[in-house]
């Protein structure tokens, strides 16, 4: 027989479940329509607005957008030269923006070369040092009794200063006074009694002895009265002490102490200081190599002036004092000092200043301005302008000794010659150039100029487009007068107007502060030519003519050719 099988137990919630029990998955439910719609939607606008911004943050500043007009890109004579690509109406018309001869002429400034005197310089740092500063100190002790001077005065040798109680000081200068008196009766006394010794000892009625020590009293009694003597002088000056006077004359400083305090000869900051401030002296350092020229010139009287910190104004102007003895050997440089009136009190104690000292003068020089002077691969030269071509050629110099403005050419340039001062930095021999004066070219007219006379103007009207180009028989001959309508008065005024004139191009706005920024950050490592461009920036400002016509020339050829107006 087979035992029965065990009753079945139901599960309890105790029992441990089993390890991979088969559970269905839930059914996921799907999305409405129209939350699809608006996912897209929300999608596709970040997109957009990425794009936008990649966009943005790419995007390279506006230029000045160029003119439509008769001669510019949609009309007949725009583009890079005669029958290029697009035909007489599209951008390679006959007459475009570069003309017959590819780029166009470059606008620049010219200077001419003179002769003149350029005065040979050496430039410094120096400190303004006083001839003399004291600060006055109370020679006794003593509370302040007066304060006489105010702070800043200028003041005088010997002028009352201060006053300190002087009441102790008199007491004892009268009783050294008493003392002094007192002896010297004393004194009167035993000359007396010596002179009777001296007559009973003739008469041999009084021993030597007395008599000779009479004469010791009287001699003592003497250096006791020289004492006393010296103990009144010495009262008398710590009396004269209690007057402060000034030492010197010059301007004085901040006050140190106050009515009532007790000042004494131990004083560290004293009662004030007074700095001599008429002449002032400068000291600066001079080169080693600069000293055999100083020494030179100094046989004759040199002169110096002294400049602000901006190099701007003008302090002061002296003559050349002194030169050290030795070299400092950790800078190289010898010591020098100049010496100034100073008459209207300009220079200040322990104050920097630039320091000019002209050592000699160069006459009869050819002199260019400094930014006529280039350097390239095989030396200094300039651009040499030919006034009958407008062409330029580059000539090597030597130069020669420079000012701030001014440099002089030692040789390879003469009197007379137009040199480059601005514009040549995209400038090659033989390249042509327009000054701000000229009148543009007919065989390089900039952009929106009209074609030449005697070319029938085949531009469409404003209100029509440039949609398609005239076709060739259209530019051949004029059309029968029997085709031609009849057209208004005024508009016929216009047209005829508008064949043989040149339209006026509309004046380009001013840089914008972003094309200023770009156009300095390229020439901020050439000081020269940065503050040349500040200027230009400043006589646009103004509305200087000039400038202006410049500008216009730089816009037109960077709206042509792409080119940055980097001038």
């Amino acid at each position: 027989m087979t035992p029965p099988e065990p009753p079945v137990r139901p599960p309890l919630e105790s029992d441990p479940k089993p390890a991979n029990p088969a559970q269905p998955t839930p059914a996921r439910k799907p999305l409405s329509r129209r939350a699809a719609i608006i996912g897209a939607v929300v999608a596709l606008l970040l997109l957009a607005g990425m794009a936008g911004l990649a966009w943005y943050l790419t995007q390279p500043a506006a230029t000045t957008a160029p003119a439509a007009g008769p001669g510019g890109r949609t009309g007949p004579g725009g583009g890079a030269g005669p029958g290029g690509p697009g035909g007489p109406g599209g951008p390679g018309g006959p007459g475009g923006g570069f003309g017959a001869g590819g780029r166009g002429a470059s606008t620049v400034g010219v200077a001419t070369a003179e002769r003149a005197s350029i005065a040979v310089t050496l430039d410094a740092l120096g400190t303004v040092t006083p001839l003399a500063t004291v600060k006055v100190r109370p020679q006794v002790s003593g509370v302040l009794d007066k304060v006489l001077f105010k702070e800043g005065q200028m003041v005088r040798a010997g002028e009352l200063l201060a006053t300190i109680d002087a009441r102790q000081f008199e007491l004892a200068l009268a009783q050294a006074t008493g003392q002094r008196q007192r002896d010297m009766a004393q004194l009167e006394s035993a000359k007396v009694t010596l002179a009777r010794f001296q007559t009973l000892l003739s008469q041999d009625s009084i021993a030597r002895q007395e008599v000779d020590s009479q004469t010791a009293l009287v001699k003592q009694l003497e250096g006791t009265v020289m004492v006393n003597s010296a103990a009144v002088g010495v009262a008398q000056l710590n009396l004269s002490y209690t007057r402060i006077t000034a030492p010197i004359s010059g301007r004085v400083g901040l006050r140190m102490v106050d009515v009532g305090n007790t000042v004494s000869s131990s004083d560290a900051n004293g009662v004030a200081v007074i700095t001599q401030v008429t002449p002032m002296d400068v000291v600066f350092a001079i080169p080693q190599d600069r000293v055999s020229d100083v020494l030179k010139a100094s046989k004759t009287e040199m002169q110096v002036v002294a400049l602000d910190r901006t190099r701007t104004g003008v302090l002061g102007s002296g003559t050349f004092a002194s030169l050290d003895n030795q070299v400092d050997i950790t800078t190289g440089t010898v010591k020098a000092k100049a010496r100034f009136a100073n008459a209207d009190s300009a220079l200040f104690a322990n104050q920097f200043v630039n320091i000019q000292l002209r050592i000699r003068s160069i006459d009869n020089a050819v002199v260019v301005p400094v930014t006529a002077v280039r350097l390239g691969g095989s030396g200094d030269f300039v651009f040499v302008l030919n006034p009958a071509e407008r062409t330029v050629s580059i000539r090597p110099v030597v130069r020669g000794q420079a000012t701030g403005e001014k440099m002089a050419i030692a040789s390879g340039l003469k009197v007379g010659e137009q040199v480059i001062t601005e514009g040549a930095d995209r400038l090659k021999e033989g390249s042509r150039v327009s000054l701000a004066g000229d009148a543009p070219r007919s065989g390089g007219r900039r952009p929106g100029a009209s074609a030449a006379p005697g070319t029938p103007s085949a531009s469409p009207s404003p209100a029509s487009g440039a949609s398609s180009p005239p076709s060739s028989s259209s530019l051949s001959s004029p059309p029968p007068s029997s085709q031609m309508s009849p057209a208004p008065p005024a508009a016929a005024t216009s047209g005829a107007a508008s064949l043989p004139t040149e339209p006026v191009a509309k004046a380009p706005p001013l840089p914008t502060p972003e094309q200023r920024l770009r156009m300095l950050d390229r020439v901020k490592d050439d000081p020269v030519a940065l503050e040349r461009r500040k200027r230009f920036f400043a006589l646009l400002d103004k509305g200087d003519p000039e400038a202006l016509e410049r500008w216009k020339g730089m816009a037109q050829r960077s709206q042509s050719g792409g080119e940055r107006p980097a001038q």
